[in-house]
């Protein structure tokens, strides 16, 4: 008896150019996890840590590439995006508890009923030139990295 040939591996996904809406959504899922660490770093040294910003626009790199999305300016923009989205959401989430905990507000609380006129003015106040030059630093890195 002659045994038959082995069937065929199925060849793997090629990498796309673009993130899938599902990239998209997990690139977003782990950048609010990382402005989440972000603000807990910020809650537990008392400063506004922006270092972290790097920390997320590498992870937003991480993330894109384990996603296997291909080299080039969709992963960079994707990368770009996810960095902004961790910095927006680690200064609001900061500004929030820092507001709400003299208060006797738990940061859940006081993360929905902080108004945006307010959280702007909290944060123009709480960064300075260096911190905003870290968050630059970090859109940089995202882009080159992210290419």
């Amino acid at each position: 008896m002659a045994s038959a040939p082995p069937a065929p591996r199925p060849a793997s996904r090629p990498p796309s150019r673009f993130p899938t809406p599902l990239t998209l959504v997990l690139l977003l899922i782990i950048s609010c996890g990382i402005a989440a660490v972000w603000a807990l770093v910020s809650l537990y040294t008392g400063k506004q840590s922006t270092w972290m910003a790097v920390v997320a626009a590498f992870d937003a790199v991480w993330v894109l590439r384990a996603c296997r999305v291909r080299a080039g300016w969709g992963r960079a923009a994707s990368a770009v995006l996810g960095t902004i989205v961790a910095v927006a959401f680690a200064n609001w989430s900061i500004a929030a508890t820092r507001m709400g905990l003299p208060l006797g507000i738990p940061p859940w609380d006081s993360f929905v009923r902080l108004g945006s006129d307010h959280a702007w003015t909290l944060i123009s106040l709480t960064n300075s030139a260096l911190d905003v030059a870290w968050i630059g630093a970090a859109l940089v890195v995202a882009a080159v990295a992210g290419r």
